[in-house]
C-alpha cells in the first residue's frame, strides 16, 4: 500500500490482535507513524471524516494536528492522538 494515512490503522490492527481485543467496528483510524511512534497528519482529513461519518462509523481516531485544524462534525466522535501509547489506550 502507498497511503501514509493506513499507517495507524495497521498498528492498531496488529496491537489489538496481540492483546487479542477486536478494534470497535464503528471506529475507523487513520494516521501516519513516524519510527519513534508519533502519529502524524495526513492530507484530506477532513473529507476522510466526512465519509465515514456517511457510511456509518461512530468514532474517528486521528492524528491531533489534522483534528485541530478541521471544523466540528456532528454525528461521529473525534479522538486526536499524538502517539501510538495514546492510540493503544483507546483499545
Amino acid at each position: 500500500m502507498n497511503e501514509p494515512a493506513l499507517d495507524l490503522a495497521i498498528v492498531m490492527a496488529v496491537i489489538s490482535s496481540f492483546k487479542d481485543k477486536a478494534v470497535d467496528p464503528k471506529m475507523i483510524i487513520f494516521g501516519e507513524v513516524g519510527l519513534a511512534g508519533e502519529v502524524r497528519a495526513v492530507t484530506m482529513a477532513e473529507q476522510r471524516v466526512s465519509e465515514a461519518k456517511k457510511l456509518g462509523f461512530e468514532t474517528c481516531v486521528l492524528p491531533k494536528t489534522s483534528l485541530n485544524k478541521m471544523r466540528k462534525f456532528e454525528g461521529i466522535r473525534l479522538i486526536g492522538v499524538e502517539s501510538i501509547k495514546e492510540a493503544i489506550g483507546l483499545i
